[in-house]
Protein backbone atom coordinates (compact mmCIF):
# COMPACT_ATOMS: atom_id res chain seq x y z
CA UNK A 1 0.00 0.00 0.00
CA UNK A 2 2.85 2.59 0.95
CA UNK A 3 4.62 1.36 -2.47
CA UNK A 4 1.04 2.51 -4.49
CA UNK A 5 0.59 5.68 -2.46
CA UNK A 6 4.17 6.51 -3.55
CA UNK A 7 3.97 6.04 -7.35
CA UNK A 8 0.57 7.79 -7.09
CA UNK A 9 2.20 11.25 -5.09
CA UNK A 10 5.45 11.33 -7.73
CA UNK A 11 4.67 12.05 -10.71
CA UNK A 12 6.12 10.09 -14.11
CA UNK A 13 8.88 11.72 -15.87
CA UNK A 14 6.49 12.31 -18.89
CA UNK A 15 4.36 14.50 -17.55
CA UNK A 16 7.41 16.55 -16.09
CA UNK A 17 9.08 17.04 -19.83
CA UNK A 18 5.40 17.60 -20.98
CA UNK A 19 5.14 21.80 -20.26
CA UNK A 20 8.48 22.07 -20.73
CA UNK A 21 9.24 20.87 -23.79
CA UNK A 22 5.87 22.90 -25.40
CA UNK A 23 7.43 25.62 -23.91
CA UNK A 24 10.46 24.87 -25.78
CA UNK A 25 8.53 24.70 -29.05
CA UNK A 26 6.84 28.10 -28.30
CA UNK A 27 9.90 30.05 -27.69
CA UNK A 28 12.11 28.66 -30.31
CA UNK A 29 12.07 29.71 -33.95
CA UNK A 30 10.98 27.06 -36.53
CA UNK A 31 13.68 26.13 -38.76
CA UNK A 32 11.93 27.84 -41.89
CA UNK A 33 11.89 31.69 -39.77
CA UNK A 34 15.22 30.74 -39.57
CA UNK A 35 16.94 29.16 -42.93
CA UNK A 36 15.04 30.95 -45.49
CA UNK A 37 16.34 34.73 -46.63
CA UNK A 38 13.87 37.27 -48.06
CA UNK A 39 14.33 38.49 -51.46
CA UNK A 40 13.41 42.11 -50.92
CA UNK A 41 16.38 42.73 -48.80
CA UNK A 42 18.88 42.21 -51.22
CA UNK A 43 16.53 44.13 -53.59
CA UNK A 44 16.57 47.00 -50.64
CA UNK A 45 20.14 46.31 -50.79
CA UNK A 46 20.95 47.03 -54.42
CA UNK A 47 18.68 50.88 -54.51
CA UNK A 48 20.66 51.96 -51.99
CA UNK A 49 23.79 51.17 -53.58
CA UNK A 50 22.94 52.59 -56.67
CA UNK A 51 21.61 55.93 -54.72
CA UNK A 52 24.97 56.17 -53.18
CA UNK A 53 26.15 56.11 -56.85
CA UNK A 54 24.09 58.75 -57.96
CA UNK A 55 24.62 60.70 -54.65
CA UNK A 56 28.17 60.65 -54.95
CA UNK A 57 28.03 61.41 -59.18
CA UNK A 58 26.22 64.64 -58.27
CA UNK A 59 28.82 66.04 -55.91
CA UNK A 60 31.80 65.23 -58.64
CA UNK A 61 29.59 67.43 -60.82
CA UNK A 62 29.38 70.28 -58.50
CA UNK A 63 33.68 69.86 -57.35
CA UNK A 64 34.65 73.75 -56.10
CA UNK A 65 36.95 74.87 -58.53
CA UNK A 66 40.49 76.59 -57.66
CA UNK A 67 39.31 80.36 -58.51
CA UNK A 68 36.00 80.00 -56.30
CA UNK A 69 38.55 80.58 -52.97
CA UNK A 70 40.11 83.73 -54.80
CA UNK A 71 38.74 87.33 -53.79
CA UNK A 72 37.49 89.42 -56.96
CA UNK A 73 40.37 91.29 -58.34
CA UNK A 74 39.45 95.40 -58.47
CA UNK A 75 41.53 97.57 -60.59
CA UNK A 76 43.09 100.93 -58.10
CA UNK A 77 45.12 103.25 -59.61
CA UNK A 78 48.35 104.11 -58.04
CA UNK A 79 48.07 107.54 -59.04
CA UNK A 80 44.01 108.25 -59.43
CA UNK A 81 43.55 112.06 -60.67
CA UNK A 82 40.12 113.65 -60.38
CA UNK A 83 37.65 114.58 -63.27
CA UNK A 84 34.89 115.24 -63.71
CA UNK A 85 32.38 113.55 -65.79
CA UNK A 86 33.49 112.41 -69.39
CA UNK A 87 29.94 112.26 -71.15
CA UNK A 88 27.01 114.76 -69.90
CA UNK A 89 23.88 113.77 -69.03
CA UNK A 90 22.00 116.25 -70.92
CA UNK A 91 22.44 117.64 -74.23
CA UNK A 92 24.11 120.86 -74.53
CA UNK A 93 21.56 124.00 -74.80
CA UNK A 94 22.86 124.67 -78.06
CA UNK A 95 20.90 122.04 -79.90
CA UNK A 96 17.22 122.87 -78.76
CA UNK A 97 18.03 125.93 -81.18
CA UNK A 98 16.27 125.36 -84.55
CA UNK A 99 18.97 127.42 -86.50
CA UNK A 100 21.40 125.14 -85.48
CA UNK A 101 19.52 122.04 -87.62
CA UNK A 102 19.63 124.20 -91.00
CA UNK A 103 23.40 122.98 -90.98
CA UNK A 104 23.47 119.95 -90.51
CA UNK A 105 23.75 117.28 -93.35
CA UNK A 106 21.27 114.54 -93.96
CA UNK A 107 23.23 111.76 -92.35
CA UNK A 108 23.73 113.47 -89.07
CA UNK A 109 19.58 114.20 -89.42
CA UNK A 110 18.62 110.90 -89.79
CA UNK A 111 21.18 109.86 -87.07
CA UNK A 112 19.00 112.71 -84.70
CA UNK A 113 16.25 111.45 -85.67
CA UNK A 114 16.33 107.33 -85.06
CA UNK A 115 18.73 107.58 -82.41
CA UNK A 116 16.78 110.12 -80.13
CA UNK A 117 13.51 109.33 -80.02
CA UNK A 118 11.15 111.20 -78.16
CA UNK A 119 13.39 114.27 -77.44
CA UNK A 120 12.87 117.72 -78.84
CA UNK A 121 15.82 117.28 -80.99
CA UNK A 122 13.82 114.24 -82.70
CA UNK A 123 10.95 117.02 -83.60
CA UNK A 124 13.58 119.42 -85.06
CA UNK A 125 15.21 116.85 -87.24
CA UNK A 126 12.10 115.74 -88.61
CA UNK A 127 11.24 119.12 -88.97
CA UNK A 128 14.51 119.82 -91.15
CA UNK A 129 13.71 116.94 -93.33
CA UNK A 130 10.07 118.47 -93.85
CA UNK A 131 11.93 120.93 -95.09
CA UNK A 132 13.91 119.95 -97.58
CA UNK A 133 10.90 117.60 -99.35
CA UNK A 134 11.64 114.38 -97.38
CA UNK A 135 8.15 112.55 -96.19
CA UNK A 136 7.87 110.20 -93.42
CA UNK A 137 5.94 106.85 -94.02
CA UNK A 138 4.42 105.20 -90.82
CA UNK A 139 4.32 101.82 -92.36
CA UNK A 140 8.02 101.34 -93.56
CA UNK A 141 9.25 103.41 -90.80
CA UNK A 142 11.53 105.42 -93.10
CA UNK A 143 11.63 108.85 -94.63
CA UNK A 144 10.72 108.92 -99.08
CA UNK A 145 11.84 112.19 -101.32
CA UNK A 146 10.08 112.41 -104.83
CA UNK A 147 13.03 111.21 -107.72
CA UNK A 148 10.79 112.86 -110.22
CA UNK A 149 7.58 113.96 -110.89
CA UNK A 150 4.95 111.14 -110.08
CA UNK A 151 3.71 109.46 -112.90
CA UNK A 152 0.51 108.70 -111.13
CA UNK A 153 -1.50 110.71 -108.66
CA UNK A 154 -5.14 110.03 -107.25
CA UNK A 155 -6.83 111.38 -104.01
CA UNK A 156 -5.45 108.83 -102.45
CA UNK A 157 -2.15 107.73 -103.70
CA UNK A 158 0.55 108.63 -106.19
CA UNK A 159 3.46 106.56 -107.72
CA UNK A 160 6.48 107.02 -109.50
CA UNK A 161 10.11 107.38 -108.85
CA UNK A 162 11.30 107.71 -105.11
CA UNK A 163 14.74 108.01 -103.23
CA UNK A 164 14.06 106.40 -99.43
CA UNK A 165 16.42 106.03 -96.60
CA UNK A 166 17.71 102.78 -95.95
CA UNK A 167 18.31 103.05 -91.71
CA UNK A 168 18.05 99.05 -91.28
CA UNK A 169 20.77 97.49 -93.93
CA UNK A 170 23.13 100.28 -95.30
CA UNK A 171 22.36 103.61 -93.71
CA UNK A 172 22.29 104.99 -96.93
CA UNK A 173 19.73 106.53 -99.99
CA UNK A 174 18.50 104.12 -102.27
CA UNK A 175 15.59 104.60 -105.24
CA UNK A 176 12.53 102.66 -105.33
CA UNK A 177 11.33 102.82 -109.40
CA UNK A 178 7.16 102.34 -109.16
CA UNK A 179 6.64 102.55 -105.79
CA UNK A 180 2.64 103.53 -104.60
CA UNK A 181 3.18 105.72 -101.78
CA UNK A 182 -0.44 105.82 -100.18
CA UNK A 183 -1.32 108.93 -98.51
CA UNK A 184 -2.83 107.29 -95.55
CA UNK A 185 0.31 105.95 -93.98
CA UNK A 186 1.96 109.97 -94.80
CA UNK A 187 2.84 111.73 -91.32
CA UNK A 188 1.78 114.94 -91.69
CA UNK A 189 1.55 116.10 -88.39
CA UNK A 190 5.04 116.77 -86.05
CA UNK A 191 3.67 116.68 -82.41
CA UNK A 192 5.87 118.65 -80.11
CA UNK A 193 7.30 116.10 -77.29
CA UNK A 194 5.48 116.79 -73.75
CA UNK A 195 8.51 117.21 -71.85
CA UNK A 196 9.70 119.95 -74.00
CA UNK A 197 6.29 122.06 -73.65
CA UNK A 198 6.30 121.41 -69.85
CA UNK A 199 10.06 122.91 -69.61
CA UNK A 200 8.81 125.57 -72.03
Amino acid sequence: QQQQQQQQQAPSSTQMQGPSMNLAAFTQPSVEETDVEDPLEDRDDDNSEQLVKELLGASFQNLPQTHDSERAKHYAPRNPYPFQTPYPTVPPPIFDNPNVFEKFDLDALFFIFYYQQGTYQQYLAARELKKQSWRYHKKYLTWFQRHEEPKVTTDEYEQGTYVYFDYETGWCQRIKTEFTFEYCFLEDELMTPTSHIAAV
